[in-house]
């Protein structure tokens, strides 16, 4: 069982074996890409916070952003739109300060 928000949703009823244990597996997965995609939120929400944004923390965050596009967690184009990005504010950064 998953939930989304506040609403509690049921996986269909399987027809066969294998289809629930697709169902099984389906649920965990999403709840273990839901945690990562919750995780690079929160680090992306630390870094745009931030008016000095630390050459440090950006790394992390590629990384992060790298990992999860490697296993398939965010598609890859989205990855590199994020990173590019977060080069795009790093560099601003350095001009600027």
């Amino acid at each position: 069982m998953l939930t989304s928000g506040r609403y509690l949703v049921l996986p269909a009823m399987a027809n066969t074996k294998s289809a629930a244990k697709r169902a099984r597996q389906s649920a965990k997965r999403t709840l273990r890409n839901r945690s990562v995609i919750t995780g690079l939120r929160t680090m992306q929400k630390g870094v745009h916070s931030t008016q000095a944004h630390s050459a440090d923390q950006i790394r992390l965050l590629t990384s992060a952003i790298d990992k999860a596009a490697k296993r398939g967690i965010i598609h890859r184009n989205a990855a590199r739109r994020r990173k590019e990005r977060l080069n795009k504010a790093l560099a601003g950064t350095k001009r600027v300060g």
